[in-house]
């Protein structure tokens, strides 16, 4: 796994850039939990994530958002965090000029980065919003959300309550020319204790070669 760094807003970004021969291969950034609560990229879930889209033939890059490991820089309550994200697709779409697809996956806080990155960058044409603390943050914004995606939670989870995630969902749903996905795994907490990993990047995996072979956002 090749250890990056690469320019951000706020100086170095360390991350963890695993490429495909392909040179037409789609691309994916996967965003971490949140920094101030122990979240990094090499959080399971991230991880697991990084290595699912690795799996399907995605160029791949996971990173430390500013302040955490080897990042430069300090905490600032997502927005400078959304502005790492986006020097993050700079960086991954610079070594990637012919990629067709383009896709983000976050988890919880990591989530919630990358519905914003989404609204901001028409090039992304999926999403995967791993338990989004629709609770904690608001996520009004996404009007229109301007692609389809995959929403996945926990029944079990305490951090980011269901019916939370539920009622986005929902409001997502009235929104037209897109599809968004919704899975509940059945006993899952947030963080997706075994067996419940396994069921998420399955559920993931399924999702995105689904979406891989339709010609629709």
């Amino acid at each position: 796994m090749p250890e990056v760094i690469f320019p951000g807003p706020e100086g170095r970004l360390e991350g963890r850039y695993h490429p495909q021969k392909e040179r037409d291969a789609p691309i994916a950034i996967v965003l971490h939990p949140h920094p101030q609560f122990g979240g990094t990229m090499n959080h399971k879930v991230v991880y697991n994530l990084h290595y699912a889209f690795y799996n399907m033939g995605f160029t791949v890059l996971r990173f430390n958002f500013r302040g955490v490991g080897r990042s430069q820089g300090e905490y600032d309550q997502g927005i400078g965090e959304l502005s790492d994200a986006a020097s993050a697709l700079d960086y991954l779409q610079s070594m990637n000029n012919n990629s067709k697809h383009c896709w983000v996956a976050g988890f919880s806080f990591g989530a919630w980065i990358g519905m914003q990155l989404l609204m901001r960058r028409p090039e992304i044409t999926g999403f995967i919003s791993v338990a989004p603390p629709a609770n904690m943050y608001d996520f009004s914004f996404l009007a229109p959300c301007p692609a389809s995606g995959l929403v996945i939670n926990g029944t079990a989870d305490r951090v980011a309550p269901p019916a939370d995630t539920v009622n986005l969902v929902s409001k997502l749903h009235e929104q037209k020319g897109i599809t968004i996905t919704h899975q509940e795994i059945e006993g899952a907490g947030h963080f997706f204790e075994e067996p419940h990993m396994d069921t998420l990047i399955a559920s993931t995996s399924d999702y995105v070669k689904r979406r891989l072979t339709e010609s629709t956002r």
